[in-house]
């Protein structure tokens, strides 16, 4: 990358994202050494402007930011950096520096909890009993729902509503899992055919 480090007195901004979610993290600062560390561990670091130092995030509370993507923007001076987080982000213990009240793509989270459980399954899991029944059974499941959040719709309550169309996601990423399909291929869909 061809950052100019020179056009902000050797300091970039940093966007830290979410590579799953895209939830906006927080926001820090680099220097030339802080971006070649991190380029080379593959873990953020940054520079502290109050200590004058690197620091590289999650070196004591253990909740690294592992680099999956790096892009700069089209003026050179600003970075956007996709993790996977080992655990909260900010010092405060929340996901966010920015105190999202929630995590508004947990859709896109669970389709990743949803493909653990296929890669390392767990005792107990409904993930894994759904999918000891097979491919019929799963996708039986998905009817079921989809029939359920219809009659919700027509004829129950707004909290009803909510609960069977969370079972119909639900259901549907798993079985979405089962095929080897994922959301990401949906949505590319969806989006080729809106033009």
């Amino acid at each position: 990358m061809n950052i100019d480090f020179n056009k902000t007195d050797g300091l970039i901004p940093v966007v830290i994202q979410d590579e799953q979610t895209l939830e906006v993290l927080m926001l820090g600062y680099m220097n030339q050494e802080a971006y070649d560390k991190t380029v080379k561990e593959n873990i953020v670091t940054f520079f502290s402007r109050s200590k004058k130092s690197l620091w590289t995030k999650g070196e004591t509370s253990n909740n690294f930011l592992h680099v999956k993507s790096m892009r700069i923007d089209c003026d050179n001076d600003t970075l956007l950096i996709k993790v996977k987080a080992d655990g909260p982000t900010c010092h405060t213990g929340s996901r966010s520096c920015f105190n999202t009240d929630y995590n508004k793509n947990f859709i896109l989270q669970l389709e990743d909890i949803i493909a653990d459980r296929y890669t390392n399954p767990k005792e107990g899991s409904y993930v894994n009993k759904l999918r000891a029944k097979g491919l019929n059974k799963i996708a039986q499941k998905v009817g079921e729902e989809a029939v359920e959040t219809v009659i919700a719709a027509l004829a129950e309550t707004e909290t009803d509503m909510i609960n069977e169309s969370s079972d119909l996601v639900f259901h549907l990423l798993v079985l979405l899992r089962e095929k080897g399909l994922s959301l990401d291929m949906i949505a590319k869909n969806l989006e080729e055919r809106h033009k």
